[in-house]
């Protein structure tokens, strides 16, 4: 073949670091269209970003040359120091946790996962963070260990 093609979608979710600040509710709708910015100029295409006061879903193609790992670590790092920019009071001391999940996602599901990212205010308002990332880990079959998470 002379070319090569890819089309990785994932559903990636990383949380704020515990003992800091989370994100405020007017500021929202900006960090999920400046992360969605970031993952244009990175080469990937933003299909869905959203999440709540304290962790991000977002749903993304990956460009092929790029490393999931260091994708995941530009993001975060870029959006942390612009969030600092914008209220440096109320940031300065802002972070993201360390670790994230990153999940395949099939193109048959994306109205779905696209949904659920959507309707995240709905969806905590019966299920807490940490029992949604356990679904998540469980349905993928992922081993954890509960101190980690």
């Amino acid at each position: 073949m002379a070319n090569t093609f890819v089309q990785n979608y994932l559903h990636i979710i990383f949380h704020t670091k515990p003992k800091t600040t989370n994100l405020l509710s007017d500021d929202l709708p900006r960090v999920h269209q400046y992360l969605a910015g970031i993952v244009k100029n990175k080469g990937g295409k933003p299909v869905a970003v959203g999440g709540m006061l304290d962790h991000v879903h977002m749903l993304v193609s990956l460009p092929k040359t790029t490393a999931l790992a260091d994708f995941v670590r530009v993001v975060k790092a870029e959006s942390s120091r612009w969030l600092k920019t914008i209220n440096p009071h109320y940031y300065g001391a802002f972070a993201w946790q360390e670790g994230y999940g990153a999940f395949s996602v099939s193109s048959s599901v994306l109205p779905k996962v696209v949904e659920y990212i959507r309707n995240q205010q709905e969806h905590h308002k019966v299920r807490s963070f940490i029992d949604e990332y356990k679904e998540f880990l469980k349905a993928y079959d992922i081993d954890y260990d509960e101190r980690h998470l």
